[in-house]
This record gives structure tokens, sequence and C-alpha cells, in this order.
């Protein structure tokens, strides 16, 4: 019998993405395969999705079901229970209540012709599972990572490699932290959260979520921006501000310089609390296909900047802050890691 593997899924509301490792923990290819989830028609729609997916991956990497020892499932919380879908701002509502585990579990036993063992894990603890083991090699190390997108995925992955997923499944939901609003240097009230949490959560401030906001305030300050004038729906004035800011626009780089500045402070709370050996940033600032090497040092340089005087002495001349490697397959990847892991005990 040819080598053994492990899969995994990553699962957003959108699209789908398939990965395997080997037994040794190695990807098995790096090359992306995502096809459509098709959230909105259902769960029976959703599993036919991925086990297709599936398929095509095992063909294009010349594999076969009778090698799959494992698998897993990366997907956005929260939990009702473990492979239990809760309502999450991500996924369509239908989904709420749905036994991931279960159905996805017979898929995968009908298609392999028998059980296969499957773990279901938050999406952001996955891609973190994925990045520390690049990023610490052969060290034991406890990697923190922090994903800016949309919103902010965290992970908090220990030396045994697997992630910090709480009581409830739910740790590591920093996004939701209160941010050190005093030292941001904006007035009024808190930007809103999608959460509904008012007390000024991490997110806004450091992902997509808050640019509008963002954008907002410091228009005040460039009232002759071409963004100022220009009447383009605000979702695509947001989304420019990430390749202004490479060819030097000076609102997108303030911008960016005040995400990145939030984010410092977050990290320098995050480190006091779990005394992490790496962080390691990854998301669409970080992905090394559509930013510029110079945009992503600014952005970690200040981060850093801000980050450092908050932290203990020990931790100052330890800690290493770096950006992610595997962009958009680190969840799946993860995902199959886990699951691989998880056959070891």
């Amino acid at each position: 019998m040819s080598e053994k593997i492990f899969l995994g899924t990553d699962s957003g509301a959108t699209t789908s993405k398939i990965a395997a490792v080997w037994e040794n923990g190695e990807a098995v290819s790096t090359k992306l395969l995502q096809r459509p989830t098709n959230a909105l028609s259902g769960r029976d729609a959703v599993i036919a999705a991925w086990i297709s997916a599936i398929n095509e991956f095992l063909a294009q990497n010349h594999l076969q079901w009778p090698q799959v020892q494992g698998a897993g499932l990366a997907i956005p919380g929260p939990y009702e229970r473990y492979g239990v879908l809760d309502q999450t701002a991500n996924l369509p509502a239908c989904l709420a209540g749905w036994n991931v585990h279960a159905d996805f579990s017979a898929a995968l036993a009908k298609a392999a012709g028998h059980p296969l063992p499957l773990t279901v894990s938050n999406d952001g603890h996955s891609g973190g599972v994925a990045e520390a083991r690049i990023a610490r090699g052969e060290q034991p190390l406890s990697v923190l990572m922090l994903m800016p997108g949309s919103g902010l995925g965290s992970a908090f992955v220990g030396q045994d490699g697997l992630p910090l997923i709480g009581q409830t499944l739910t740790a590591m939901e920093t996004a939701h932290m209160a941010a050190p609003l005093h030292l941001f240097g904006l007035a009024g009230r808190p930007f809103p959260c999608g959460c509904g949490k008012d007390w000024g959560c991490v997110e806004p401030y450091t992902t997509i979520a808050g640019l509008p906001q963002l954008l907002a305030e410091k228009l005040n300050k460039f009232p002759d921006h071409e963004l100022a004038k220009s009447a383009a729906p605000v979702r695509e004035k947001v989304l420019s501000l990430r390749s202004r800011a490479q060819k030097g626009d000076a609102l997108a780089l303030e911008i960016f310089d005040f995400q990145a500045r939030a984010m410092g402070f977050h990290v320098a709370n995050l480190v006091t609390l779990l005394d992490p050996g790496i962080v390691i940033i990854g998301g669409g600032l970080m992905d090394h296909e559509v930013t510029t090497p110079e945009f992503r040092e600014r952005y970690l340089r200040t981060l850093r900047e801000t980050a450092v005087p908050y932290l203990w002495r020990a931790q100052r001349n330890s800690i290493k802050i770096i950006s992610a490697v595997l962009g958009e397959l680190s969840q799946a990847i993860g995902a199959a890691l886990i699951a691989l892991y998880q056959s070891r005990k």
C-alpha cells in the first residue's frame, strides 16, 4: 500500500479548500484547490461539495481513498457542542444547529468504504497549528497566531502542536477582547462590532471590518483625497486601501500604521497572558502574493515597536514576531495536521 495521508477541509461560507499531509506531517501539495461551499443551498449541498472537492484533490495528486487514515474539518465557530454548529456571522443561519461531525463522518465513510476518524476544529485554530509547525521547527515552543482579514482569527498552539480550545470550544476568540482605546488617539464612541459587545472590541480596529470607520476618521485629515470625492461604494473604497498603501498613498499608509499599532497593543496583552515563544501574523496583510516585502515589514516593524515596551524584559529579548508563510492553505493543512496528531494519541 502507498503512503498514508490525512485529509484537511477548510470550509468558509463562500469557498472550501482541500489539503492533505503525509504521516510525517509534510503537506502532500501546496497547490491551492478551492471550490464553492454552496452554503446557501443547505447542508446536503455543502457535504456534496466537500466530497466532490476531496475526490478532485485525490485525483490531482494520484492518491486513492484506501490511503486516507483520517480527516479534519476547519469551520468557523462558535459551536453548541463538539461538531455541532451554533449561529455564526460567517455562515448562513440555515446551518445553525447542524451536527456537521455526524453528517460529514457518514459521507466520508461512504466515500472511503469504511469509517474514518474525523476531527472538527475552529478554522483560526487550524491555521495556527499549520503555521506553528513551520515556525518552530524542532524547538518545543508555544505559538500565538493572529490572522487579520475580514475579521480577526486567533490561535494559541501549545508545545504538543495542538490548539487551546477551551471548555466550550471558544477559547482564543481574542477579536472580541476589549481594546485599550485610550491609547488609540481617537475621539468618540468605540467602533461597533458585529458580535454585539459595546466595550470596543479589538476586531474593528485591526481588520477589514473596521476600515469604513477608519477611512471616515482619516478623511477628516485628508479632505482633498481622491476617496473623499469618489462616489464608489464604501466597500470598494476600503478594499482599494491595501494596494494604495503599497503605492505610497499617505492616507492608506496612516490607516495601516494605525491598524499595526492597534495590533501591537493586542499582541502585548496576549503575550502578557500566554507567554508564547513565537508570534505569527497572518491574514491578507501578510499574503506574499498580493503584498510587497516593504509593506509587510512596515506593518511588522510598527507592531513590534508598539508591543515591545509593554512586555516583560525577558520577553523583549526572546520573543519572535514573524509573518505567516502558508497563505490560504494554512487552515486546510492545519485541519489535516490536527487529524494526524489526534491519531497518535
